[in-house]
């Protein structure tokens, strides 16, 4: 990379979902798109085929693949995918409402609501999800040395993802609002500089 070389990552969160408006657990369990969500989807490819992406990297799960190949049908760029990318793994409370699981797991719901990084339940602890996501990320790069890079993924994987990169203490992402649906986070890396977090949870109007 030169010195006026700059690369720009878009950390992109999927459309909308049933699951998302039943408030059930979604994991890394493969819930589609709803109609919702694929409108979003294209609106929000239109907006960021504006900015000239260079490569799409998306996570496997159908709900991240569609939105990503919204963007590549703008762009006709291929969609590489990255299992890396999934959302956390969220153990026994997957498939599940949210109250239906805090009615079964009492206490590791609250522990998950609380914010502790392992609550229980075979859920994927914050700081595995950080690390699988981040080298993700880190890998989804390498693919360009200078440009912009799109990342088609989830948004508790987003948050940590972008947290292990920044290299931010573990209280930083509980403090951070969750990108939603179809929306997404910009981080550029300069020579000399690192990785800086640009603007988060933009994208088209609700």
């Amino acid at each position: 990379m030169t010195s006026g070389d700059t690369t720009r990552l878009i950390v992109w969160r999927h459309g909308n979902t049933d699951w998302n408006l039943q408030d059930r657990v979604q994991g890394q369990l493969d819930a589609p798109l709803n109609e919702v969500g694929r409108a979003q989807a294209a609106a929000a490819a239109a907006m960021l085929a504006d900015l000239r992406p260079d490569a799409i990297v998306s996570s496997d799960l159908s709900r991240a693949a569609d939105t990503a190949a919204a963007l590549a049908a703008l762009t006709g760029l291929p969609v590489a995918y990255d299992e890396r990318l999934r959302e956390r793994h969220f153990g026994r409370f997957q498939g599940r409402t949210l109250t239906e699981a805090a009615a079964e797991f009492p206490a590791e719901f609250a522990r998950w609501r609380a914010g502790e990084p392992s609550p229980g339940s075979d859920i994927e602890s914050q700081d595995d999800l950080g690390k699988r996501v981040g080298e993700a990320l880190l890998a989804a790069m390498e693919r360009r040395t200078a440009g912009t890079v799109v990342v088609a993924t989830h948004g508790g994987s987003a948050r940590q993802g972008l947290a292990w990169l920044l290299g931010w203490p573990p209280e930083v992402p509980r403090s951070l609002a969750g990108l939603g649906n179809c929306r997404w986070a910009e981080l550029r890396c300069g020579s000399g500089r690192g990785w800086r977090l640009w603007s988060y949870n933009v994208g088209a109007p609700a």
